[in-house]
């Protein structure tokens, strides 16, 4: 399976797989975007019977995506319970933030010197569509859009190394969210990013890493110790729906 894990713009379905991937490769990213997107929460089961009728593919390689998802800390493998979507503990949410905190506080220095007049409006068209998205109360696509956010954001320093470990951090800070926060709880107030743009907009670096350390702070304090009550879910119903976009 391909280490690279750019999100293609286009959904991949279990009915029509991209050619140019591997069923292997299309099946771990459909999975990727329904554990990110929090339509598949944490601590739920993914039986391999049934993902492998849902695919149309063997439960072997069912088995190798899910050691690639595994590997990205995403799902849980247990012998003789199988795989579930991963549970972060409260130390492994602290640890991500403070990970975090290293990375795009330090990173700042690259996104100022790198920014362009073109990189910053495709970012502020991400926080635009991250307060619609809140506006219209809808959770899963604010905290998508609001990890889109701080993942570009880190891109446009030029260093693809940092930016892909940040991509990680803020797949897995998704699972945060889920796990521990209750159903206001978002990401981040989109509000705070047209601030961020503007210390950007004014090369001062300095304020930005000061805003940085002091955003990733309120969002880890924000995270509310609250699980949510779930109820059971039609596993192919959800996966069919992954990623069906308004264009």
């Amino acid at each position: 399976m391909s280490e690279s894990k750019r999100k293609p713009s286009s959904v991949i379905k279990p009915s029509g797989l991209k050619r140019r991937e591997s069923k292997d490769e299309a099946i771990y990213e459909h999975l990727y975007q329904a554990i990110v997107e929090h339509h598949l929460e944490p601590g739920t089961r993914l039986p391999e019977d049934v993902l492998a009728e849902s695919y149309g593919v063997s439960r072997t390689s069912i088995r190798k995506v899910f050691q690639s998802l595994a590997h990205d800390k995403l799902v849980d493998i247990r012998l003789h319970h199988g795989a579930s979507v991963a549970q972060p503990s409260i130390k492994e949410a602290r640890d991500l933030f403070a990970a975090r905190r290293m990375i795009e506080v330090g990173v700042l220095p690259c996104v100022v010197r790198n920014a362009t007049d073109e990189r910053l409006r495709e970012i502020e068209d991400i926080a635009n569509q991250e307060n619609e998205a809140v506006q219209a109360q809808d959770r899963r696509k604010s905290i998508f859009l609001s990890g889109q956010f701080h993942t570009c954001l880190a891109r446009v320093s030029g260093n693809d190394v940092v930016a892909d470990i940040l991509e990680d951090l803020v797949a897995r800070t998704s699972l945060v969210i889920a796990t521990f926060g209750g159903s206001q709880s978002c990401s981040c107030p989109p509000s705070q990013h047209q601030e961020m743009l503007k210390l950007l907009r004014q090369k001062d670096v300095e304020a930005a890493q000061q805003w940085m350390d002091a955003h990733l702070r309120d969002i880890e304090r924000s995270v509310v110790l609250e699980r949510s009550e779930t109820g059971s879910l039609d596993l192919k119903a959800i996966l069919s729906r992954v990623g069906q976009r308004e264009s």
